[in-house]
């Protein structure tokens, strides 16, 4: 098999829609660290265009990544797993995050923080518990956006062991009847029906935490499109089926998406059961539709090789570990300016993407820093440019 470069080009696209998003998340009403003077509602549906499918996608990319790896590394799949997203991931938790909650503190705590970030930091090492607002307390040390990280090392970690203990003969038949399953129109219809349940049964108990533990909703629709990227990664027939449906799949994720923007612009604040039950149905119909046409539309781009590609896959995994911190840093930075969203929120995004390819160029050249990005040690051999890998997520 050669490299599914359109892979690549997903979850480039992915990574650099989720900076958009955060930087979004400073203008909406919704919960985030930090919030403009002039947050409002007016972009939330166009934030909501991408809600429910931007990380599913990431999940189901770095599903099809982990089973191309599982079949290369073997045995050294976990240790190589662990060694590129957990050093990152502790020392993001350790260096990159804390700006994130220090402002946090700054701006929500009632009468302010005032001690400076040297004695925040210090009480963020030391898992400090007392930074409460209404009850509501900040869980110190976190990875806040690194939990997709976190997530994703889970997922691989189960994934390795399940392919140890499970016999050859077993794996066999069940990648034949996760085939069977997979076959047809029911990659299309299957995955609605499985994330609906979830969404319907789960999400009203346990809601969207990103705290691992108890997190079942997540956990439930994450696993499950990361299962299916496995799965993907076995069965050559399915891009070609996803490719065939990618216009149907994509009127009916405009369908969707046209759904849940009139349903949250005029519902109630407590809407009939029923109701509320068939959106998180449509609010999954949006989901896979939406991961469905993509997928299938990219396979245009399945042998589109560049020097931007390969620059930008290496690129991708630290711009995400830097974007959150470095939106959260301009945002205080430019907050004394005044300026309109209009203006300030292009100007954020541009000065962010722009810090944070700066500082990948330096990232990338010295050594000691690579691996706490995600990145593979400069000894490391060049892959050869056939070999049917997706870079992690």
């Amino acid at each position: 098999m050669t490299r599914r470069y359109e892979l690549d080009w997903i979850r480039i696209h992915a990574f650099l829609l989720l900076v958009l998003y955060h930087v979004g998340m400073y203008y909406v009403t919704w919960d985030w660290h930090i919030k403009s003077p002039f947050a409002s509602d007016t972009i939330e549906p166009l934030m909501l265009a991408s809600s429910p499918w931007r990380l599913s996608l990431l999940f189901l990319v770095s599903g099809v990544a982990a089973a191309h790896l599982l079949g290369k590394q073997g045995a050294g799949f976990a240790g190589a797993r662990s060694r590129r997203l957990l050093i990152p991931l502790l020392f993001g938790m350790l260096v990159i995050v804390p700006p994130q909650s220090y402002f946090e503190v700054v701006e929500k705590l009632p009468g302010g923080f005032h001690d400076g970030y040297l004695a925040f930091w210090t009480r963020y090492l030391g898992g400090d518990d007392s930074f409460c607002r209404e009850g509501d307390c900040l869980d110190l040390p976190t990875w806040n956006h690194l939990w997709f990280v976190a997530y994703l090392w889970c997922y691989c970690m189960l994934m390795a062991v399940l392919a140890a203990v499970i016999p050859t003969r077993m794996k066999a038949s069940l990648l034949r009847g996760a085939a069977a399953l997979c076959s047809g129109t029911r990659l299309l219809w299957m995955p609605v029906i499985l994330l609906g349940l979830a969404r319907i049964i789960l999400f009203g108990i346990f809601g969207s935490t990103h705290g691992l533990f108890g997190d079942w909703y997540n956990h439930a629709q994450y696993g499950l499109v990361f299962a299916i990227g496995v799965l993907l990664a076995h069965d050559a027939s399915v891009w070609s089926r996803l490719e065939a449906a990618r216009w149907p799949m994509l009127l009916l994720a405009a369908a969707s998406y046209a759904g849940l923007v009139v349903y949250f612009s005029t519902a109630s604040d407590d809407p009939p059961s029923a109701l509320r039950m068939g959106m998180r149905l449509v609010w999954a119909a949006f989901q896979w539709a939406a991961i469905a046409a993509i997928v299938g539309w990219a396979q245009r781009w399945r042998a589109h090789d560049s020097a931007a590609r390969r620059y930008l896959t290496e690129a991708v995994f630290p711009v995400y570990i830097l974007h959150q911190t470095l939106i959260i840093l301009l945002a205080e930075a430019m907050r004394p300016l005044g300026a309109p969203p209009i203006v300030e929120g292009p100007l954020l995004a541009v000065a962010t993407l722009a810090l944070c390819f700066g500082l990948f160029e330096i990232i990338r050249r010295i050594g000691v820093l690579r691996p706490l990005f995600g990145l593979q040690t400069r000894a490391t051999s060049p892959r050869p440019a056939n070999v049917a890998q997706v870079q992690p997520g």
